[in-house]
C-alpha cells in the first residue's frame, strides 16, 4: 500500500517508520524543512534531537529510500496513495477544549491538493491524532468543501507509550479502526494485515465516533486509576503510622481484577495525553450537559500531586526554600524520553522558584536541551536561576535539597552520591520512591520525604519502619499516550 503520514512528531514518525518496516511505501510529510532534513540523514543524533524513541532511528536507517521517504511537498507524492494518516498536533486551549488550528490548517492544505488528484482511486483520510468526538464529520465536511472526491474518513487512534512506542507499534494490544464504508475498512485491513487475524491482538472495527471515544475513555480511565492511588493509597501511607505503602499496593493488586499498572505512587502523571485528554473530555461532556465531577476530581488530584511534596516539605518538615539551592533530577515526564510536555518537573521548578529558591541545579539524561526551551528566560526572568548539568552528581553538588521528579533508572543509586557530595542538614524529596536505602541516609543525618510515606527525620531509625520493604519498581513505568 502507498501511505502518506502527515505530521512527524512522536506519533507520526513512529507510525511511518513501522509501516515502512512492514513493506508499505510510506511518505512522511511535514512542512518543517529542518526536521525533515534531519530525519532524512538517518543519523541517530539528528533524529533523536526531535523524537527520542528506542529503536526508532534503526528502523529509519534500514528503510529510508527503500520503503520510507521524507517530503515537504505533498503534490508530487499524492497520486496513487491509498491512505493519508493525520498525525497532527491538537494542543489544549485554556478552557480545556481541543485547539484544532494547526489540524484545520494542515487539513485544508492537504484537501486542496487531494482535490486535484485523479479520482478513480479511493483515498482514505485517517485521523490518528487524538481529536474530539465527532471530528471525523468535521474532516468529511472540509474535504467536501474543497471538492475532494472518492474518499473515506476513518478514526484510528494511537495507543503508544512513549519510551516503548516502537515496541507498542510493532505489537499493539489492540488496533481500533472506525469507518463508515466497507471499502474503507478493506483498505485499513490491508494496511494492518499483520494484525487483523492475530491470536493476541484485538482488531476492532466500529464507527468513527466510537473509535474517537475509545481513546478518551481509555486515557481518562488510566489517569483516574493513577489519581486514585496517589489520592487515596499514598495518603493512607502518609497519614497513618506504620503503614507500608508497598505492602498495601501488593495486597490490593493481588486481586486479579485490579491492575498493578498505575499503582506505583508518584508526584503525578505528565505527558502529552493524560491531562489534555481528560480536560478535553470534561469540556465535551459539559457541552452535552453531562456531569463531570469524577473526571474533574481525577484531574485536580493529579495536578496537585505534582507540587504537593513541596507543600509537605514546608508544612510537615519545616523546610524553607527561600534563598536555597535545590537540585532537580528528572525533567522529562518519564524515563527514556526527552518529551517535556506537561512534565511534573515544570510545576516543581515553577513552585520552587515561586517560593524563593535562589538556584535550581537541573539534570536529565535526555531532556536538558528540551527543558531549556520550556524554561525560557525570555518568558520568565526567574528561569535564569536554572543551571543545567551533565550528571546527577554535579547537579547535587552545592545544593541544600534534592527533588527526584522522574523515574530514570540511574536515580536508584542516589543515596551514595548524596552522601559523597553534600553533607547534612539536607533534605531529599523523592517523588518517585527511587531510593531504596533511604534508612541509611536518615541514620547519617539526612532528611527523607517520599510520596506515600511519613517524613523520615534525620537520625531516627525507628521512623524508617514506615518505608521498610523498599519498592522493586518505579512509578508509572508504562505511561500510555
Amino acid at each position: 500500500m502507498k501511505i502518506i503520514v502527515a505530521g512527524t512528531g512522536y506519533v507520526g514518525l513512529v507510525h511511518a517508520a513501522v509501516c515502512s518496516e512492514y513493506g508499505h511505501e510510506v511518505y512522511a510529510y511535514d512542512n518543517d524543512e529542518k526536521k525533515m532534513a534531519a530525519f532524512a540523514t538517518g543519523e541517530t543524533t539528528a533524529i533523536e534531537r526531535y523524537v527520542n524513541e528506542p529503536g526508532l532511528s534503526t528502523i529509519i536507517r534500514e528503510t529510508i529510500d527503500k520503503y520510507l521517504f521524507f517530503s515537504t511537498d505533498l503534490a508530487p507524492i499524492i497520486e496513487g496513495t491509498d491512505a493519508i494518516f493525520l498525525c497532527l498536533p491538537t494542543p489544549p486551549n485554556l478552557n480545556g477544549s481541543t485547539n484544532l488550528t494547526v489540524y484545520d490548517a494542515a487539513l485544508r492544505h492537504i484537501a486542496g491538493i487531494a482535490a486535484n488528484r485523479r479520482k478513480e482511486r479511493r483515498l482514505v483520510f485517517v485521523n490518528k491524532s487524538t481529536v474530539p468526538i465527532g471530528t471525523a464529520r468535521h474532516l468529511e465536511t472540509i474535504l467536501k468543501e474543497h471538492g475532494v472526491e472518492n474518499f473515506g474518513v476513518c478514526s484510528n487512534p494511537e495507543f503508544l507509550a512513549e519510551g516503548s512506542a516502537v515496541a507498542d507499534a510493532r505489537k499493539p494490544d489492540r488496533v481500533v479502526v472506525g469507518c463508515d464504508a466497507e471499502e474503507d475498512f478493506r483498505i485499513l485491513r490491508r494496511i494492518y494485515s499483520q494484525f487483523t487475524n492475530h491470536v493476541r491482538i484485538k482488531y476492532i472495527e466500529t464507527t468513527p465516533e466510537t473509535a474517537e471515544s475509545i481513546k478518551y475513555v481509555a486515557n481518562t480511565m488510566l489517569l483516574t486509576y493513577i489519581s486514585f492511588w496517589n489520592g487515596v493509597g499514598a495518603k493512607i501511607g502518609e497519614g497513618f503510622p506504620n503503614v507500608r505503602i508497598d505492602d498495601l499496593r501488593a495486597g490490593v493488586t493481588a486481586d486479579a481484577r485490579i491492575s498493578t499498572w498505575g499503582s506505583f505512587v508518584s508526584n503525578g502523571a505528565g505527558g502529552s495525553c493524560f491531562g489534555k485528554d481528560i480536560a478535553s473530555l470534561i469540556y465535551q461532556l459539559r457541552g452535552v450537559n453531562v456531569g463531570t465531577k469524577m473526571l474533574e476530581a481525577s484531574y485536580e488530584v493529579n495536578e496537585y500531586q505534582k507540587v504537593y511534596l513541596i507543600d509537605r516539605s514546608v508544612n510537615e518538615v519545616g523546610f524553607q526554600f527561600n534563598n536555597k539551592t535545590v537540585a532537580v533530577l528528572g525533567l522529562a515526564f518519564k524515563k527514556r524520553t526527552n518529551d517535556m510536555r506537561d512534565a511534573s518537573s515544570i510545576k516543581v521548578v515553577e513552585s520552587l522558584l515561586g517560593r524563593g529558591a535562589a538556584r535550581i541545579r537541573a539534570y536529565d539524561p535526555l531532556a536538558n536541551e528540551a527543558a531549556q526551551q520550556v524554561f525560557d528566560p525570555s518568558k520568565n526572568i526567574l528561569f535564569e536561576k536554572i543551571e543545567y548539568h551533565d550528571t546527577a552528581r554535579t547537579a547535587i553538588e552545592g545544593s541544600d535539597a534534592l527533588f527526584v521528579s522522574s523515574d530514570c533508572e540511574e536515580f536508584r543509586g542516589l543515596s551514595r552520591t548524596v552522601e559523597e557530595t553534600v553533607k547534612p542538614p539536607y533534605l531529599v524529596i523523592d517523588g518517585r520512591r527511587m531510593i531504596p536505602d533511604f534508612d541509611e541516609l536518615t541514620r547519617k543525618g539526612y532528611g527523607y520525604l517520599a510520596v506515600g510515606a511519613r517524613y523520615m527525620a534525620p537520625a531516627e531509625p525507628e521512623a524508617a519502619e514506615a518505608l521498610a520493604d523498599p519498592p522493586a519498581t518505579s512509578a508509572l513505568d508504562e505511561m500510555v499516550t
